[in-house]
């Protein structure tokens, strides 16, 4: 792949950053690719994997969510609606992973899996498997996150 220049981008004061140019990872060679392209299916089972457990547990959650009874005790009120929301917090999360695992596995069927969104260069062979729902490589998500940080504080 080409080299790709980073867009400007505006910080708090309003001044741009200057541009950078990064050089993209290239595969140099067709038992390269073929080798990636065998990880990134072996990476799509595991999602496709990973999807299936999330829709049986969800299942088995909503059976299990607890019900709002009223307590005599405050203490045990309180005690079940803390529970209680915390299980729809977690079962909040699953739903945008199950969500990212779609999108993942989208991105897979149609050759666009492993190129991140921000600069277009080949995403780490290792970082998709650690973190296989990614959209960016680690030095735009680096980037974004100092980014974030600055806006935080």
């Amino acid at each position: 792949m080409p080299e790709k220049k980073r867009q400007s981008k505006r910080n708090t004061s309003g001044s741009t950053t200057a541009t950078k140019k990064k050089k993209c990872k290239k595969a140099s060679t067709n038992k390269e690719i073929s080798e990636r392209q065998q990880r990134i299916l072996e990476i799509r089972k595991s999602l496709a994997q990973q999807k299936e457990q999330l829709l049986q547990e969800a299942g088995s959650a909503l059976n299990t969510l607890p019900d709002e009874n009223a307590f005599p005790d405050m203490g045990d009120q309180a005690t079940a609606e803390i529970d209680r929301n915390f299980m729809l917090r977690l079962r909040g999360r699953e739903q945008r992973l199950l969500k990212k695992i779609e999108l993942a596995m989208e991105r897979i069927d149609n050759g666009t899996y492993g190129i991140c969104e921000i600069c277009g260069c080949e995403i780490g062979i290792k970082r998709l498997e650690a973190r296989p729902v990614t959209t960016m490589c680690i030095e735009c998500k680096t980037e974004q996150e100092e980014e974030e940080k600055i806006i935080e504080s």
